[in-house]
C-alpha cells in the first residue's frame, strides 16, 4: 500500500484538511495577561467594596437595606471559612491553615490555567474569577486575621426566614468561577478521532516485496 496514495489510511493530511486535534505549542495556550487582568479586576472590586463597607457600616445603625426583608448590607468579621468553618478554632491554628489552603488553591489555578485548550472558554473565565476572589480573602486574612463580609441575604418562603451566611464580593467571584468550571466540565467535548480511523490503523500493513531484476523466463 502506497503511503502517498490519498486514499491510504497512512497518507499525511492534505493542506486543506482540518484536524480535530487541539492546537499544540505556546500559541494554543491561554495568555497569562488575561488571567491577570480578570483576577486583578475581581480583586480591586472586592477591596473597594470592603473599604466602603468598613467606612459606611461600622457604627449606628450599621445597616443599609437594599431590598427590604431580602437583601441588606451589614458589616461582619468572619474569622473562619465558608459557613463559619473553624470559627472557634485557635488563631494560631486557623490563620496558618487558611493561608496554606489559599496559597495551594492559587498555585493549582495558575497551573491548570496554563493547560487549558482554546475551546474551554467557560473555564478560561472561571479560573481567573476564582483566583481574584481567593486573593481578596487572603488579603483580608493577612491584613486583619479575618475576612470582611457585608452582603446579607434573606429569603422568606411560606412564612419562614431562610438566612444565607453573610458574604462579600470575593465570594461572589468564587461562586461564579466555580459555576463556570462546572459548566465546562459538563459541556466540554474531547477531540474525536475520525470515524473508522482507529480500525484502519489497526489493520496490518501488507508486506511489500523488495524490488529486484525481472525474473528470466525459460523458452
Amino acid at each position: 500500500m502506497d503511503p502517498q496514495d490519498p486514499t491510504s489510511p497512512f497518507a499525511p493530511p492534505s493542506n486543506g484538511a482540518q484536524s480535530n486535534a487541539p492546537p499544540a505549542g505556546p500559541a494554543g495556550h491561554p495568555s497569562y495577561v488575561f488571567l491577570a487582568v480578570v483576577a486583578v479586576f475581581s480583586l480591586a472590586a472586592d477591596i473597594a467594596s470592603k473599604t466602603w463597607a468598613e467606612k459606611r457600616l461600622d457604627g449606628f445603625p450599621g445597616i443599609v437595606n437594599v431590598w427590604k426583608d431580602h437583601i441588606a448590607f451589614v458589616l461582619a468579621k468572619n474569622k473562619g471559612g465558608a459557613w463559619g468553618l473553624l470559627q472557634t478554632t485557635s488563631e494560631n491554628v486557623r490563620r496558618p491553615f487558611f493561608l496554606l489552603v489559599s496559597l495551594a488553591a492559587i498555585a493549582f489555578i495558575v497551573t491548570l490555567y496554563r493547560r487549558l485548550l482554546p475551546s474551554q472558554r467557560a473555564l478560561r473565565w472561571g479560573l481567573p474569577l476564582v483566583l481574584g476572589g481567593a486573593l481578596g480573602n487572603v488579603f483580608d486574612r493577612i491584613r486583619y486575621g479575618h475576612v470582611i463580609d457585608f452582603i446579607d441575604v434573606h429569603l422568606i418562603l411560606k412564612g419562614r426566614d431562610h438566612h444565607w451566611p453573610t458574604f462579600n464580593v470575593a465570594d461572589v467571584a468564587i461562586c461564579i468561577g466555580v459555576g463556570l468550571m462546572a459548566l465546562d466540565m459538563f459541556t466540554s467535548k474531547r477531540p474525536r478521532m475520525e470515524p473508522g480511523l482507529s480500525q484502519r490503523l489497526a489493520e496490518p500493513v501488507p508486506a511489500v516485496a523488495p524490488a529486484g531484476p525481472p525474473a528470466e523466463t525459460k523458452p
